[in-house]
């Protein structure tokens, strides 16, 4: 059986340095990463994808690490998902849908249309505040990384 920890370090980690080796600066890398989890954990299921290579396209970060991080953010945007709609109502002054993702994607197979049509405002309400807490969380994150893939940068290319 293959460790968890083997499986993270063969296909994020290892890419990401394999990055490094090949030229991506430091503060590029850092910056794909930073996009690929804020936008990975965007409120709107199915749009990351998309979301990430246009947000890569414009700010000419690397499409293969941006995409990598999509990926593996998808659990986290699963978990938020639900605090993203509960913040999104408490922003606007709203209750909160009373549901949980499993409640979600249960309505969504049965009834696909009417389920869009009941959360849509929710939805754009959660989108909104992940809207306000963005570029934020780009900044911390991007800062935090920097210094990290600095040091992984191999000696002969610095």
């Amino acid at each position: 059986m293959i460790s968890k920890s083997g499986f993270f370090q063969r296909r994020l980690v290892l890419p990401l340095v394999e990055l490094l080796r090949q030229g991506v600066s430091p503060d590029k890398l850092a910056l794909a990463v930073a996009l690929g989890i804020t936008l990975g954990i965007f409120p709107m299921i199915g749009s990351t994808t998309i979301l990430c290579a246009l947000v890569g396209y414009l700010f000419r970060v690397n499409p293969v690490a941006i995409q990598i991080v999509n990926y593996f953010t998808y659990p986290l945007q699963l978990a938020f998902f639900i605090p993203f709609f509960a913040a999104g109502a408490w922003l606007f002054g709203t209750e909160a849908i009373p549901f949980s993702v499993e409640d979600i994607f249960f309505r969504l197979s049965e009834q696909p249309w009417h389920t869009i049509q009941s959360l849509w405002m929710a939805n754009i309400r959660a989108v909104v505040f992940w809207c306000l807490i963005a570029v934020p969380l780009i900044m911390i994150i991007r800062l935090l990384l920097r210094p990290l893939f600095s040091r992984l940068v191999p000696r002969d290319a610095a």
